[in-house]
């Protein structure tokens, strides 16, 4: 059986190919009989949909895919595709598990797109390309807001007037679920084999997905309890473009003083402020660490600002979960700045926390030291893996 996993953005198509095997043996237990394995065959992109000929829309992407696929000789036809597991950005207060899709859930979908205009439209053209184009195949959604349904009121209501929120559906979604979901779990096998084999108990974990969109989230017992991002993914921690948490009356003082209207003052909140306010130059660590490293003054101090902001939110997720058994960190920042991970950590050394400088340099899996109270993880998300393993699962339940 083979799972293919679509991530259809505003003008681009990821995809990725997973390959279901029975797990096998000589010595066969309850446990190990029938579980089911991914592995992953092949991943590709295609980008510039609608500004080139040979794709103009989503249809033309996909066939592209498949078309990709088969040239590569990772399915001899497409019938041997038997799920689509899609990427849907937001499911509302309806959606809290993947579900299979029908024309009822086509049409929540596009309901939902009030909240998120920018994403759950493409993220319906992948839905209908693979109804065109894989006719019997089943497919799955899995929201990014789905994790997040846990969250309790105290979490996720905002201090305004309750009927905006009955009235309009204002309130904490959160996203980054399905990341959070995978490299949370994967920390727990972490921390449960460090207890040799004996589940560690309280499982608090504080998720930190840090690339050009930043989140953080308190996990307990696998479930989120609290995260950075809000009623959209402009609130939290300062991101790529994105300014994160600000006094609200900023807006209409920059509108007053700037004379601009709403699409005006979006436009300088979600692409021109964050790391590219604070440093001016550019929206990738990469670029800030390559001139901090010369000791580029700006540079040096939009490092040492996004760590602050990101230990002060690790803080009080401390709180909010009553202590932490690990701190994990992901995306692109997270796995390979160490130089954001060791300054944001030495802001929580009242936690007992402890660096091994030499495994952080290195993006070790575990960099903290044996002394450490609270272990700390570099693990790599796998979105697409989550993805497909909850459409597997979906299927078979």
């Amino acid at each position: 059986m083979k799972i293919l996993v679509l991530n259809a953005g505003s003008s681009s198509l990821r995809y990725e190919l997973f390959k279901v095997s029975k797990g096998n043996g000589a010595k066969k237990t309850a446990h190990s009989n029938n579980h089911s394995r991914l592995t992953g065959l092949y991943e590709g992109m295609i980008d510039r949909i609608g500004f080139q000929d040979s794709v103009k829309n989503y249809d033309q992407a996909l066939k592209k895919a498949l078309d990709e696929l088969i040239s590569k000789k990772f399915i001899k036809n497409l019938s041997e595709i038997k799920a689509v597991g899609h990427r849907v950005v937001h499911g509302g207060e309806k959606y809290r598990n993947p579900v299979k899709i029908t024309p009822a859930v086509i049409k929540e979908i596009q309901k939902l797109s009030r909240l998120a205009p920018l994403h759950n439209p493409p993220n319906l053209k992948g839905i209908k390309a693979v109804s065109k184009q894989l006719k019997r195949v089943s497919q799955v959604a899995v929201f990014d807001t789905a994790f997040h349904q846990t969250l309790k009121p105290k979490a996720y209501l905002y201090a305004l007037p309750l009927e905006y929120y009955k009235k309009f559906g204002i309130r904490r979604y959160g996203f980054h679920g399905t990341s959070h979901l995978f490299v949370g779990k994967e920390a727990q096998k972490l921390l449960d084999k460090s207890q040799n084999g004996k589940k560690r108990g309280t499982g608090k974990i504080i998720t930190c997905h840090l690339g050009n969109g930043v989140s953080v989230t308190a996990i307990k017992d696998g479930k989120s309890v609290d995260t950075s991002m809000g009623f959209t993914p402009l609130e939290g921690l300062p991101m790529g473009t994105r300014c994160g948490d600000i006094d609200p009356a900023i807006v209409y003082k920059l509108m007053e003083k700037l004379k601009i209207g709403t699409k005006e003052i979006d436009v300088i909140l979600n692409k021109k402020s964050g790391l590219l306010g604070i440093f001016g130059e550019s929206s990738d660590m990469r670029d800030v660490w390559a001139k901090a490293q010369k000791k580029d003054k700006k540079a040096m101090f939009a490092i040492s600002y996004v760590s602050y902001k990101l230990a002060k939110y690790i803080g009080a997720y401390t709180a909010a979960l009553n202590g932490a058994d690990a701190i994990v960190f992901t995306a692109g920042i997270g796995q390979y700045a160490w130089y954001v991970r060791k300054e944001t950590c030495e802001y929580l050394s009242f936690l007992g926390l402890k660096l091994d400088d030499k495994k952080n340099k290195t993006n070790a899996i575990e960099i903290s030291t044996p002394k450490s109270k609270v272990k700390v993880y570099v693990i790599p998300t796998d979105e697409e893996k989550e993805i497909a393993l909850q459409t597997m699962q979906l299927l078979n339940s």
